[in-house]
């Protein structure tokens, strides 16, 4: 279930809400072109400034509109235990395939408090969980010790989403999570890397855009083709530095509005980029070919 390419899909917004003509269009269109997965309330889709109503309305309309052509990971993590049990309950209920649970934020708990927080939202469910492991966002690491003891004492913990940048620590996990339990890449620049060490995908931001090349990557390795799989990583590499230029998601969903895909709305805090950095974004879309 948890291979290939993952969309981290954007929440389309217009006049402030949630466009969920525009949403279902998206989902689509990822399907359309090689998309492996569909997962909403992420990062990438704003989780953060959707109320609770709107959250579940997203989730249950990308249910809706996939239809059981791919799965559906659900974004139902938070810095509240109880919150995150509510969210990924109600996920599961509308019918999602998994969820995908962030390490809990500000709070910044001890490894002890990480093992307990999961612990308890995966003994909530009987959905398949994923951990989300971004230090650089939330101000905690999930310690490989933390995760592989997670992976043996919780069945329905099968994944991780390391966005740690670190391949060390994600060899680790490798080495010390039982041999079914899935590595994912969170980040676009090493879903090559990623791959090499033992995962089996990526659960990307940039395949909002360009969701066949992500696609054709990971199926590239998976074939052997290495040198077709490094083709493709060199040749997305300019475009996911462009849409990291600012902070996840402010470029990517420029860039979608510059290419007439949705509206640029963001959500405060979330802001326009700016000038200098709106001219980078644009120099990398053309160069890759996708804005005249």
């Amino acid at each position: 279930m948890f291979k290939g390419s993952i969309v981290a899909i954007v929440t389309p917004f217009h006049n402030g809400g949630v466009d969920e003509k525009k949403l279902r269009e998206l989902i689509d269109f990822q399907i359309k072109n090689g998309t492996s997965g569909i997962l909403p309330c992420g990062t990438t889709g704003e989780s953060a400034t959707l109320n609770f109503d709107e959250h579940e309305k997203v989730i249950e309309v990308v249910i809706d509109q996939v239809n059981k052509r791919v799965p559906v990971i659900a974004g139902t993590g938070s810095n509240s235990t109880e919150e995150a049990i509510k969210l990924t309950q109600q996920a599961a209920c509308a019918g999602a395939d998994a969820s995908l649970q962030v390490s809990p934020y500000y709070n910044r708990p001890t490894q002890r408090g990480l093992y307990e927080h999961f612990k308890a939202i995966a003994q909530s469910v009987k959905i398949p969980i994923i951990l989300y492991n971004i230090a650089g966002r939330t101000g905690v690491n999930i310690e490989p010790e933390t995760i592989a003891k997670l992976a043996h004492d919780c069945k329905n913990i099968v994944a991780v989403k390391e966005a740690s940048g670190s391949l060390d620590q994600m060899s680790r996990i490798r080495q010390l999570c039982p041999k079914e339990f899935i590595l994912m890449s969170g980040d676009d620049s090493l879903t090559l890397p990623v791959l090499s060490i033992g995962g089996t995908g990526i659960i990307s931001v940039v395949a909002n855009i360009v969701p066949g090349d992500v696609a054709n990557l990971v199926d590239a390795f998976a074939r052997g083709d290495l040198k077709g799989a490094q083709a493709l990583h060199f040749k997305l590499l300019p475009l996911v530095k462009a849409v990291f230029l600012e902070t996840n998601p402010i470029p990517i969903k420029t860039a979608m509005g510059l290419l007439g895909m949705c509206d640029e709305d963001l959500r405060l805090p979330m802001c326009s980029m700016s000038a200098d950095n709106l001219e980078k974004l644009k120099i990398a879309l053309r160069d890759y070919g996708l804005l005249k």
